[in-house]
């Protein structure tokens, strides 16, 4: 039997180093996350990649790491590229939470979300509290797509920005086409059990009576949110309503079930949406067989004659296997790349300062520019219909050979609504 070199206090020195060294590789873990934080821009993307909206939050983080690749190219800023990290947030307030917490634990302060405006609102007090108790290291949220009105009003706080127009926005433009179209007579509303659901339930009763007092409400839905399977049975209870159109703001799995369970039943109505160009969204109007009967109203579409966006579909598609659908993310990245140069800082409370009032040219070709009184952004806005490509235009959809046509355009000056926001600003 060999002798210990070292004797029983050398043990326990080796025992103590031996302690040591994982608290030691955490800390050295700590400080190479922070320095790479340092090095690049850092973007923490935080939208479900798991579960039932998977296909669209992997949707989104396509759009985000192309247009960080494409700013990349053109030198990033300050010297420094971007990155986007993605953190699944599950379509879940309280995952988000944790997700945003890790992101800020590595040094990132950036951050964008957009599925769920419950999560939005959850994401939006988080990093408003974060900021009060951490003076110098202010985090600033990014909102791509959540659209719930409360999140520009009696919510506002400076660190949130939203660049997708928000639900009585879209609301009003959609009832004002549906206003003019006499043959509308009985609308069933189905949309999903949470803020924005509810929003656009009680927006579309409201302007529908004002606008046209002689449409029926027929059914007035509400079902759980990304947990259907099976829509069957709610278009059943559709075609028993004898409703002629239908107004939902369901997007990812919870429209593209609705659509194919409405193929399979073989209802044929119209309908008005706000989120039909979605994954799985196109393949499913295809499916009803119903050319030119389901409209959105959106930012933009593929077949916009925007050389520059013309440009951006064709290279976006073959590197990504999908089409644009956010044209906001681009405004979004855009828009930020630009404060952060004008601000010569990444830091959050500058960037948010140069946001306020910025004007660009929107990814479609229109003007855009941040509100500086409530952080909306305002753009124009548009109502589609999806059917058979009309002559000029490029772009199908999920290999459908149908695609997206111009049926209206808003103006972004007419877009805007009073705000009840009164915000506080650090700077």
């Amino acid at each position: 039997m060999f002798a210990n070199p070292f004797g029983r206090s050398g043990r326990r020195r080796a025992l103590k180093a031996l302690a040591v060294q994982p608290i030691l590789a955490a800390v050295l873990a700590l400080s190479g996350q922070s320095a790479t934080a340092q090095q690049t821009i850092q973007i923490a993307y935080i939208d479900p990649l798991s579960g039932g909206g998977a296909s669209i939050g992997e949707h989104g983080l396509k759009h985000f790491r192309y247009i960080a690749d494409q700013l990349n190219a053109q030198g990033g800023a300050l010297g420094r590229k971007f990155e986007v990290v993605p953190y699944d947030g599950k379509t879940n307030p309280q995952e988000s939470i944790v997700q945003a917490q890790k992101a800020i634990d590595r040094g990132i302060r950036i951050l964008t979300q957009g599925n769920g405006s419950s999560v939005a609102a959850a994401l939006s007090d988080f990093v408003a509290k974060h900021n009060a108790r951490n003076p110098g290291k202010e985090v600033i949220y990014l909102n791509y797509a959540a659209v719930d009105p409360s999140l520009t009003n009696e919510k506002c706080n400076w660190s949130h920005f939203r660049w997708d127009a928000d639900s009585d926005t879209k609301m009003a433009a959609l009832t004002n086409f549906i206003k003019d179209r006499q043959a509308v007579k009985r609308v069933y509303l189905i949309n999903q059990d949470y803020s924005f659901g509810q929003s656009v339930r009680t927006q579309a009763v409201a302007m529908l009576q004002q606008k046209r007092p002689d449409i029926q409400i027929v059914g007035n839905e509400l079902h759980p949110l990304l947990k259907i399977n099976d829509f069957a049975p709610y278009i059943a209870k559709i075609r028993a309503s004898g409703a002629d159109s239908v107004i939902t703001g369901n997007w990812g799995q919870d429209f593209a079930l609705l659509l194919k369970a409405a193929a399979d039943a073989g209802l044929k109505v119209d309908w008005y949406t706000y989120y039909a160009g979605g994954a799985g969204g196109p393949t499913a109007i295809k499916q009803t067989g119903l050319s030119d009967r389901v409209f959105a109203i959106v930012e933009g579409h593929a077949n916009i004659a925007h050389p520059p966006a013309q440009a951006v579909e064709t290279d976006f598609r073959p590197r990504t296997g999908q089409a644009v659908w956010y044209p906001r993310a681009f405004n979004q990245m855009y828009m930020l790349s630009e404060a952060i140069k004008a601000a010569g800082d990444v830091d959050a409370k500058k960037i948010a300062q140069r946001l306020e009032g910025m004007r660009i040219t929107t990814h479609n070709g229109g003007i855009g520019y941040m509100r500086a009184d409530n952080h909306q952004f305002i753009q124009d806005m548009y109502i589609a219909s999806f059917g058979p490509l009309p002559a000029g235009a490029k772009f199908d959809e999920e290999g459908t050979g149908w695609g997206w046509k111009t049926l209206g355009r808003v103006e972004g000056k007419d877009t805007e609504l009073p705000t009840t926001c009164k915000m506080s600003r650090p700077y």
